[in-house]
């Protein structure tokens, strides 16, 4: 997949009227927020009702035996209305939030999971629209920073006619590169049962060491590890200093997550589909390796077996958001039944639910908004065998 950046250093987000302003807005100015990066809990002079998922009585229920932290990136991705164009042809774009952590946290807590999203968003409309969605989707976001010198991050996305993706990155820095150390909510991160993060918060400081220490938080709590590098090459200065820093933390996950792309790329050109090749990135203390492969499934790998387990075919329009909702999918299930990954048969099981969350993502344009839930997920698998 060809992916292009650009530098771009921007100042606000203009609107043209009123109504448009109030409808980006999710939370007005006269919030009376403090002009500084950190706060102790999201917006703690504004009062936001969310809209949770219910439970079958009607009340929300979330185990929080089984939280999973997703830290990381959240963004504003613009989809083009019209596939098969480039940038400059696309008549308009679909404005949707993104960013591969907060996608998986989202996801998580549309199947019935228990999620929260650790990261740091600009203190402007986008921001707040960001913080809102987190709120309408029932993710914890008490570890959610703003930052009031830069702007929350924008890429933007062009669909080829088969729903593959480029990307061009507007940050310069954006908000999410800026999240300190001492902005964590440690206490969070502690109590969680997985911890989900990628790289692009390894690429600059002062985000890098901010992940770090909330990894080795994670680790020394026995909180479960899931990697996902989610390789954005043009974000990083070279792709020597791109694999250099995906790998720099591979041997500290529990979980990895790649796809065949990555595999060729770790290992600088290697077969993706040869399992000598994929055993090589198997580390002595991981406990699950899987490898995505779009429509075709997904194969896994623990230090007891290994295997394939099959997609679902769909019409894909979209595919951003596939590989996060697949992510979303299995930590959702590990996080409630940590056997799974002794037991094969319950890690198949798991790994066709996956696998449908990711086909369900790709039939509708941007991630968040095409994240499926538990009861549409089990009904496209039911049709499956039927």
């Amino acid at each position: 997949m060809a992916l292009h950046a650009t530098a771009f250093s921007f100042t606000g987000v203009s609107t043209s009227s009123k109504s448009s302003r109030s409808a980006l807005l999710s939370l007005p100015r006269r919030c009376a927020v403090k002009a500084t990066s950190q706060y102790p809990h999201s917006f703690p002079r504004c009062k936001i009702q969310g809209r949770a998922l219910p439970s079958d009585n009607g009340l929300v229920e979330k185990d929080e035996s089984s939280l999973v932290v997703c830290f990381g990136e959240m963004l504003i991705d613009f989809v083009p209305t019209t596939s098969g164009l480039s940038l400059a042809e696309a008549p308009a774009f679909k404005k949707a939030p993104g960013g591969a952590p907060a996608n998986v946290a989202v996801g998580i807590s549309r199947l019935g999971g228990s999620s929260a999203f650790i990261g740091k968003v600009g203190e402007d409309e986008f921001g707040y629209m960001l913080a809102e969605i987190l709120k309408e989707n029932n993710v914890n976001s008490d570890g959610m920073r703003f930052d009031p010198g830069a702007r929350t991050a924008l890429a933007f996305v062009t669909l080829r006619k088969d729903g593959e993706r480029e990307f061009m990155f507007y940050r310069n820095p954006s908000a999410d590169m800026l999240l300190q150390e001492d902005e964590l909510d440690l206490e969070l991160i502690r109590k969680a049962k997985v911890f989900h993060y990628g790289s692009i918060s390894l690429i600059t400081e002062p985000c890098k060491s901010a992940h770090i220490a909330a990894a080795k938080a994670a680790k020394d709590a026995g909180v479960i590890l899931s990697y996902d590098p989610n390789l954005r090459l043009p974000l990083w200065p070279s792709a020597e200093s791109a694999r250099e820093g995906i790998l720099s933390i591979w041997n500290t996950a529990d979980i990895i997550k790649i796809s065949e792309e990555e595999i060729s790329f770790l290992t600088q050109g290697e077969d993706p589909y040869d399992d000598n090749v994929v055993r090589k990135l198997y580390h002595p203390n991981l406990k699950l390796l899987l490898v995505t492969e779009g429509p075709e499934g997904c194969r896994y790998y623990t230090k007891d077996f290994s295997g394939r387990v099959k997609g679902i075919k769909v019409d894909a329009v979209d595919t951003t958001g596939a590989g996060d909702a697949f992510v979303a999918g299995i930590l959702s299930q590990l996080a409630s039944d940590v056997s799974l990954l002794q037991d094969e048969g319950k890690l198949r099981d798991a790994l066709s639910f996956a696998n449908a969350c990711g086909a369900l993502t790709v039939m509708e344009r941007g991630a968040i908004p095409a994240l499926p839930t538990k009861e549409v997920v089990l009904n496209t698998l039911l049709k499956s065998v039927a």
